[in-house]
Parts: C-alpha cells; structure tokens; sequence
C-alpha cells in the first residue's frame, strides 16, 4: 500500500500539500495528521484519494505513539512524509511563557526528528522526506529566537539526512519559504500585511516541483533567494544585527 503522510494538515501548508498530493493519483491512501478533529473530517469529504485522518497533538508523546504504532501495524509503503507541524511565537525570550517556548522545541524539532525515524524504516527507493522550515532557517532573529533556531536545526537535519540517504535513494527537501498568508500568524502574535506575503498554494505547488527534482532546498521568491545569499555573505552577528534594524525601521 502506497501512502502519503502529512502532518498539520488541518490548515496553511499542511493542508494545501494534501490537497496537491490528492491530485497526484499515485497513492492508494494519504494519512492526514493534525488536533483539530473537525477540520480534518471537513478535507477527507473533499479529496479524491482515501484518505485516513488522526486527530493527534505531536506535542504529547502519547499521540505521536498512536501514529508510530498504527504505522508499525499497517507496514505501508512510504512515498512521502510531510512534516509541515509547527508553530511559532514572537517576543523575546526573556519576558515569554516558557512552556509556549518548549512547545516549538517539541513541536518543529522532537515531533518532526522522531517522525522521520520512525518513518524511515517504511520508505524505499525513490521516497521523499519534506522537512517544512523557514527563512528564519538562515537567520538568528531576535524576538523570534527560539522558533528562528528551531528551523536552522530542521534546515540543518534536512540536509544532513541526504548525504545519509543516497545511497537508499530516499531524498529530503527543506521547504524555506518567506512569510505566507496563514494561521501562522494568527498564533504567533507577528503583524504582517497580507500583501507582502506569498500564498499557500504558490509555496507547496513549487515546493512538490523542486522535491520531484531532488532540490535539497525549496524558497519562492527573488526576495527571498536574495535574503538567502546575504545569509550566506555575512557573518551570524552581522545579519542579526541586520535583522534588529530592519525590525525596528518596519
């Protein structure tokens, strides 16, 4: 049995990979993960592919262990793992809630890392891993330290993973987009203007493009290909101090 696995599936990215994943017509079921029950029965009514939902929060062990344990049972054939949970809060980290802090760790690092392992051992020749970042990946950003460093790590693994895979054939891409019109926002206390941003649907459809042709990074945009060269040119201190100043003056 060929499957899709997508987790965050209930809104933003996550929900607009299994949309385009649908359209694919070359899996047999896709399992789509997220906590809010009722949106996720609202999307199986809408796709084509049988499609089988599990309300889990990947912050808590013991629903991460019901996705693991019913793959285990199952021993399906893993085309794709999606893992586009995650969140994020803004503020600095001295005057945050600490546990909001330790969710993103939990969320956008543990749950994603045991994922993917747990994955693995169900993925052959050919099979993709989509690891979800950010350009925060490249940046050190103050008032978003813990979330900027939690996507350098995702950046970072998804990379690593594919010098450790070649020779399986399973490729890793990092999904680095910009700012996109989403709940994103909505939890992580940011302001953005909606017209700044880039879409749902423009981010995944060319994120599954550059995944079809084993890209290890996946960013939209000129805008942020440039910011990424400047990642590149300058040193860590120089681009967070580029970063406090461009957040003050906007």
């Amino acid at each position: 049995m060929n499957i899709a696995i997508v987790t965050g599936a209930s809104s933003g990215l996550g929900r607009e990979f299994v949309v385009q994943l649908d359209k694919e017509v070359k899996f047999d079921q896709i399992w789509i993960i997220a906590r809010r029950e009722q949106r996720l029965k609202e999307l199986v009514q809408k796709l084509r592919t049988k499609t089988v939902y599990i309300k889990a929060d990947l912050t808590v062990e013991k629903d991460i262990n019901i996705i693991i344990n019913k793959i285990k049972k199952e021993r399906p054939n893993i085309r794709i793992l999606v893992n586009s949970a995650g969140y994020g809060k803004s503020g600095y980290f001295h005057n945050s809630d600490i546990d909001e802090q330790l969710g993103m760790v939990n969320l956008n690092i543990k749950a994603l890392v045991k994922l993917t392992y747990e994955c693995l051992p169900f993925m052959s020749k050919g099979a993709k891993i989509v690891q979800v970042a950010s350009m925060a990946s490249y940046f050190a950003i103050p008032g978003s330290a813990v979330y900027s460093a939690s996507k350098a790590f995702v950046l970072s693994f998804s990379n690593a993973l594919n010098a450790e895979l070649k020779g399986k054939g399973i490729h890793s891409i990092a999904v680095c987009p910009g700012k996109v019109a989403t709940e994103f926002f909505d939890r992580s206390g940011m302001e953005i203007n909606p017209k700044t941003c880039y879409t749902s649907k423009y981010v995944v459809d060319l994120a599954i493009k550059d995944t079809k042709k084993n890209k290890w990074v996946s960013i939209q945009g000129a805008k942020m290909k440039f910011a990424r060269i400047i990642a590149r040119l300058l040193s860590k201190r120089a681009a967070t101090r580029l970063i406090s100043i461009f957040k003050r003056l906007s």
